[in-house]
């Protein structure tokens, strides 16, 4: 079972960037999508940015034009490059993989997360 670390997280201005970066056990390119998931406290977790084996991105409308993920597979390395950061994003944030099809199959595989706070 593929395993991931996350890191990178920490305390960040607003206006401020910030990158965070998973990295996994294994060979990432057999992963179909790789994503970072986050979760504030008290609201739902959401999709925030996922990348495909074949580099196509998909971002979540709040964070679109602000955020970038990456993929390094010879380093077996996903980065979310945050940018403009706003309170807003302050979370936990998680990286998780797929082998379905989509950016929406189900996600089993999940690191253990790092934590991001926007504040001044």
């Amino acid at each position: 079972q593929v395993q991931f670390v996350e890191s990178g997280g920490g305390l960040v201005q607003p206006g401020g960037s910030l990158r965070v970066s998973c990295a996994a056990s294994g060979r990432i390119f057999s992963l179909n999508v790789m994503g970072w998931y986050r979760q504030a406290l008290g609201k739902e977790r959401e999709l925030v940015a996922a990348i495909s084996s074949g580099g196509s991105t998909y971002y979540a409308d709040s964070v679109k034009g602000r955020f970038t993920i990456s993929r390094d597979n010879a380093k077996n390395t996903v980065y979310l490059q945050m940018n403009s950061l706003k309170p807003e994003d302050t979370a936990m944030y998680h990286c998780a993989a797929n082998r379905g099809g989509n950016y929406f199959s189900k996600y089993d595989y999940w690191g253990q997360g790092t934590q991001v706070t926007v504040s001044s």
